[in-house]
């Protein structure tokens, strides 16, 4: 039987759950959700994969969501690419067996298909009863249907799966036995339910411990804010969404306007439980501020410690970001008195202020952020090794803007439109295919500054264009507000970074939208890998493209 459901939760309270599953498993999660219309806000997301990580990561950025429930190798999929929990709705022995003696009545081969490993007690059993069963495992979409074919092949005529294999063995004629049960789905909703209440609990236990940090002490950008579909951008989100789940240091390296600051800040409000309304996250640029003053703003002074110092005292930053996020930009102007005292921090886990004596414990996640070669500063000696390793614990390097180009005009697309509402316009209704035209000057360029300088040139743009409302987004007009784009563009088909036919192609590509994903694979003979990777998606979304464009 199953155990009593949990008492109903404060209808302000309420847990909100969101499912997420194609073909028949969203039939079952949707019976299932009737069940737990009174413990739960249970919402259908019906998408897979990178779309519906994607989709999550864009809601959550304004919506609440306790925990995703997923199976197979799609919940594999979201649960690192996710900071909301995610529930794995696993199939029981006993749903497996079942599924065996539905498919045994159609025929006597039949096979069992799992996401990347085999059910070792499957081999028992079908050693002990005699029972013959074959298994096969998978890794991508493409994988399971060549299984699938070689399974087909061989004569086996049932196949038992998730949805996505009972898909693709209807689709290829097979038999399809689908393995899970409502009592394995409802487990894992109940598995959700404690895990929002733990959650829920955690929660209060920090907003009443720590109260309402100020404004400036908060991390306002989130996962969401890094934008881009490029295969790069994807395994950036990734890298913070896993790195959000440790305490250790983080050190992130790129080149000026890169965006590591939102990179710091999304792995602070990614973190469990780190609620980023209510935990500090406090930044110093440690080149902005000079070596007199950087020390007692970090550190923190007592009364009377120099001339000038507060009258009381002064917590330091790292008081100020305790049980938080304490971000280090620019680590490598830290002169080298500083960088002594701060390893001492990082090891002691406590602060002494300037003029003090008494040590203050002290709980603080270290980010830090270069845009120079810190291993080269070590090898100079103007960095210490020592410090470089305990800052370094963790590592990400951020790509410059040309590196992903596939990013340069949707980005600039959504930089455009930010800067208009800003200032009380609107877009134009054809801004899109404005954009695209405009294409040729955006991936001509070679972005130094990077996302930074994409944005001010909207900026820039947005302003001009809010002053003159009937004034269409040329070519001709983006080049008189911002003529760097011309001269650039030239320059880099001159010297052959970018050909002039691939600037002309890209141009293309832009104007069209998306080039097809057939002719892509036409390109490159046939090579899955390589085209997924020129058009900077993964195989699995490639084959939906590719179905797409077939009809089906």
């Amino acid at each position: 039987m199953r155990p009593s459901a949990p008492p109903p939760f404060d209808p302000a309270d309420k847990p909100v759950i969101w499912t997420v599953a194609v073909s028949r498993l969203s039939e079952l999660f949707r019976d299932i959700t009737l069940e737990y219309d009174n413990l739960a806000t249970i919402e259908p997301i019906n998408l897979g994969f990178d779309e519906a990580a994607r989709h999550i990561r864009e809601r959550m950025a304004t919506e609440r969501c306790d925990a995703v429930i997923a199976a197979g190798s799609n919940a594999a999929y979201l649960k690192g690419r996710l900071s909301v929990p995610v529930v794995i709705a696993k199939a029981s022995g006993f749903d497996v067996m079942q599924a065996l003696a539905r498919a045994r009545r159609v025929s006597e081969r039949i096979a069992v298909v799992t996401y990347q490993e085999k059910m070792p007690e499957l081999s028992e059993f079908a050693a002990t009863f005699g029972f013959g069963v074959e298994q096969r495992t998978y890794a991508t979409e493409e994988d399971a249907r060549a299984q699938i074919n070689e399974l087909k092949a061989s004569g086996v005529r049932a196949i038992v799966g998730a949805g996505l294999i009972t898909d693709l063995a209807e689709e290829a004629g097979l038999t399809a036995v689908f393995v899970y049960s409502a009592a394995s789905i409802r487990r894992a909703f109940d598995d959700a339910l404690e895990m929002a209440r733990l959650t829920q609990l955690e929660s209060n236990r920090a907003r009443s411990r720590l109260g309402v940090v100020a404004d400036t002490l908060r991390a306002r950008h989130g996962l969401n804010d890094l934008r881009g579909d490029s295969a790069a951008m994807e395994k950036m989100r990734q890298a913070v969404v896993l790195y959000a789940k440790s305490p250790a240091t983080v050190l992130i390296q790129g080149e000026t306007g890169c965006g590591k600051e939102l990179v710091a800040q999304a792995i602070h409000r990614e973190a469990p439980r780190s609620l980023g309304a209510s935990r500090p996250f406090v930044a110093v640029n440690c080149g902005a501020i000079a070596e007199s003053l950087l020390e007692s703003e970090l550190f923190g002074h007592e009364e009377g410690a120099f001339t000038g110092a507060r009258r009381g005292g002064h917590a330091g930053l790292f008081e100020a970001a305790n049980r938080g996020t304490l971000f280090l930009d620019e680590i490598g102007e830290m002169p080298l008195a500083l960088q002594t005292r701060l390893l001492r921090v990082l090891e002691e886990r406590e602060v002494v202020r300037v003029g003090g004596t008494r040590p203050v414990a002290i709980n603080v996640r270290i980010i830090s952020a270069t845009h120079c070669d810190l291993e080269q500063r070590v090898r100079e000696g103007r960095f210490r090794a020592d410090l470089f390793y305990r800052l370094a614990v963790l590592r990400l390097a951020l790509p410059p803007l040309r590196e992903r180009r596939e990013d340069i005009v949707p980005l600039a697309e959504w930089s455009l439109k930010n800067a208009l509402a800003a200032l009380g316009a609107r877009p134009h209704p054809n801004l899109h295919a404005e954009i695209n035209a405009c294409a040729p000057l955006l991936l001509g360029y070679g972005w130094p500054g990077n996302v930074r300088e994409l944005r001010n040139l909207t900026e820039r743009l947005a302003l001009f264009l809010a002053a003159e409302p009937l004034q269409a987004l040329t070519p001709g007009f983006v080049l008189g507000v911002a003529p760097e784009l011309q001269s650039s563009a030239s320059m880099v088909a001159v010297q052959g970074t970018l050909p002039a036919a691939s600037m002309a192609a890209a141009a293309q590509d832009g104007a069209s939208g998306r080039e097809s994903a057939s002719a892509v694979l036409a390109r490159f003979g046939g090579r899955r890998d390589a085209a997924a990777d020129y058009l900077g998606i993964s195989r699995t979304t490639l084959w939906r493209r590719l179905r797409g464009e077939q009809g089906g």
